[in-house]
């Protein structure tokens, strides 16, 4: 729907995903270039078994030991790509970017197209507030792969806060071409405040409460829930899309036993021939049939995932407030399993982990607060992401 909203031309507006920061992992360093080791298996292996180790100290919160064994498995292959990354990764959750970036630049001088160094030494850039930097990065990966919605999406953050205004947009326009889940993921970001004063940006709420109607969230309560905006900018954007003849108002449907009705909202005939339609959400569970049981299973789990997103919600408030006390409590709900931190290690390990990191870190007594005034924007981005992922598989339930 993106591209065909902001009226561009050309072929499909599929892309293949980027790839998220510190994602997989787990994954196996096989895939390594040679080094002091030669052809001898032992040395692989050795190799292997040290890398291993280091990402288990990871997962352990254990940061500095986990650089101890990458230092240990570089040594011996010092072509090890994925443990320059992981090793990278590691300071800079350490707050040491500097050190980071130079572990970035070996990776990158030994595949110098690989888009997740590219990415991470980016946010490193992005840390340490050299924009400038960190859009150089983000035009690699762009020139790299130019459907990395992830690489576009990250330009237009990093344009916005250098205050180039005009390049944001057109880099945030061509993500959300890539893929319609970016203006979603706008609407929320700080980011990107420097732009949301430009009439164009008006348009990208107007793409997100556009495909929440095309989702079958027809009126303005199902559209607040799916999208987080506040009913005002709902019901501007509603207003503007009828206007250019892109929706069309239905007539109010009973709400309930009570003689209240509530405004609907569909797509225009002529926009659902361009794009289609999703199929309406299942608003409720058979009593007969043989669907019963999958409707009623489907309806427990959005009702979980409705549960997950208030409890995102008390995180974010807590984190924007600077109530060290409440981000801990609320953050640590997400995190621990007996509450909501299954869902997150099922669905998004890689956010539960980063999440994890900086929860361990506010819960230090003495320096808590400072800690989270120094780093509430990472946070809040991670927030920001939890809270669009289980979104996304809100509606794949409803669908």
């Amino acid at each position: 729907m993106g591209r065909f909203f902001w009226g561009s031309k050309g072929a499909s507006r599929e892309g293949n995903k980027a790839r998220e920061v510190g994602e997989d992992e787990g994954r196996d360093g096989g895939g390594s270039g040679g080094g002091s080791g030669g052809d001898s298996k032992q040395g692989s292996s050795a190799v292997k078994d040290l890398f291993k180790k280091g990402l288990n100290k990871m997962a352990d919160e254990n940061l500095e030991e986990a650089i101890q064994y990458f230092d240990l498995a570089l040594r011996l292959d010092q072509n090890f790509t994925d443990a320059w990354i992981k090793r990278g990764y590691c300071f800079f959750h350490l707050n040491n970017y500097s050190q980071a970036i130079i572990s970035y630049d070996r990776a990158l001088a030994i595949e110098p197209n690989n888009t997740e160094a590219w990415n991470l030494k980016a946010l490193a850039f992005y840390r340490m507030k050299n924009y400038e930097k960190a859009i150089e990065c983000a035009n690699r990966v762009i020139d790299i792969d130019p459907d990395d919605g992830m690489g576009w999406y990250n330009k237009a953050c990093y344009l916005s806060l250098a205050g180039r205004v005009e390049e944001a947009i057109d880099a945030l326009k061509r993500a959300i071409e890539i893929d319609i889940a970016y203006a979603k993921k706008a609407v929320k970001d700080r980011d990107l405040e420097n732009i949301k004063h430009d009439i164009v940006f008006k348009r990208v709420i107007e793409v997100v409460v556009l495909e929440a109607i095309r989702m079958g969230h027809g009126n303005v309560g199902k559209i607040i829930w799916v999208t987080g905006m506040n009913r005002q900018e709902i019901e501007e954007a509603l207003n503007s899309l009828i206007l250019k003849g892109l929706i069309v108002k239905k007539t109010g449907i009973q709400l309930g036993l009570t003689m209240g009705k509530e405004e609907q909202y569909e797509l225009a005939p002529e926009l659902v021939s361009r794009i289609g339609l999703e199929k309406p959400a299942i608003t409720h569970v058979p009593v007969a049939g043989g669907g019963e049981g999958r409707s009623r299973e489907a309806m427990e789990r959005v009702q979980r995932f409705k549960e997950l997103s208030e409890q995102i919600e008390r995180a974010r408030s807590s984190v924007e407030k600077g109530d060290v006390d409440g981000a801990v409590e609320h953050i640590g709900r997400l995190l621990e399993p007996r509450f909501f931190g299954s869902i997150l290690i099922e669905h998004m390990p890689d956010l539960h982990r980063d999440l994890r990191l900086y929860h361990m870190r506010l819960r230090d007594a003495g320096s808590g607060k400072n800690y989270l005034n120094a780093n509430k924007t990472e946070i809040l981005g991670i927030i920001a992401e939890i809270d669009a992922r289980v979104d996304e598989k809100v509606r794949k339930s409803l669908a």
